[in-house]
């Protein structure tokens, strides 16, 4: 298994401390390598081996090794891989849930306890936007895998994730204004950047599924 550490990460630090925002950062930092440690249990107790570990400026990235066997076993026009991605991308939030959950339970120091409870729910409603690689656009991605077969649901996860980025840059935008936070203009570059990369790799899939349908084409006539 790999491990990898986005150098970015250090630029992160430098703009939180220096806008004293550095606590707030780390604590959402240890609670989103807490939210991926759920993601690793579920992959684990699904059979799913881990390959690389990175640690990027918003969080830790975990990736699995796909068995090919997983690819096989088809479910209407989806296969078992897909409910496995789905259990995988939900437990995530979960922990993030349970993480609230126990806190409620705990008599700690209200001061502490409402930071935690802050830090995990921004986690959790931050990964379950339906924005393509977050949770949300991997259970997204997932369910319409399994209803509508692969490309329609890689076309429809792009269209999603592309309106859901721009609703939040614009509410992103209104909050950078009134609110004055920096957060939210790393924040929106981040998602940004994210969603460039997954549409240039989203339209040379595209690409090659067009090229494939002519030769089957040319192959028929």
């Amino acid at each position: 298994m790999r491990f990898k550490v986005d150098l970015k990460i250090f630029l992160f630090l430098l703009i939180f401390y220096f806008t004293n925002q550095i606590d707030a950062y780390l604590l959402i930092l240890v609670f989103a390598l807490i939210h991926e440690m759920g993601h690793l249990l579920s992959g684990l107790l699904l059979g799913m081996k881990p390959s690389k570990i990175e640690l990027k400026p918003y969080g830790v990235s975990i990736s699995f090794k796909i068995k090919p066997d997983d690819y096989n076993i088809k479910i209407l026009k989806g296969n078992l891989l897909e409910i496995k991605k789905i259990i995988v991308a939900t437990a995530g939030p979960i922990t993030n849930l349970l993480i609230i959950f126990i806190v409620l339970q705990l008599n700690m120091n209200m001061f502490l306890g409402l930071k935690i409870i802050y830090s995990n729910l921004l986690v959790f409603l931050f990964n379950l936007i339906p924005f393509y690689p977050l949770d949300g656009g991997r259970i997204l991605k997932g369910i319409l895998h399994i209803i509508l077969g692969k490309r329609k649901s890689e076309n429809y996860t792009n269209r999603i994730s592309f309106i859901c980025l721009i609703i939040f840059t614009a509410i992103g935008s209104i909050a950078i204004f009134y609110i004055q936070n920096i957060a939210f203009f790393i924040i929106i570059i981040c998602l940004w950047i994210m969603y460039v990369k997954e549409d240039i790799i989203h339209k040379r899939k595209n690409k090659i599924y067009n090229l494939i349908e002519k030769t089957i084409e040319i192959n028929a006539n």
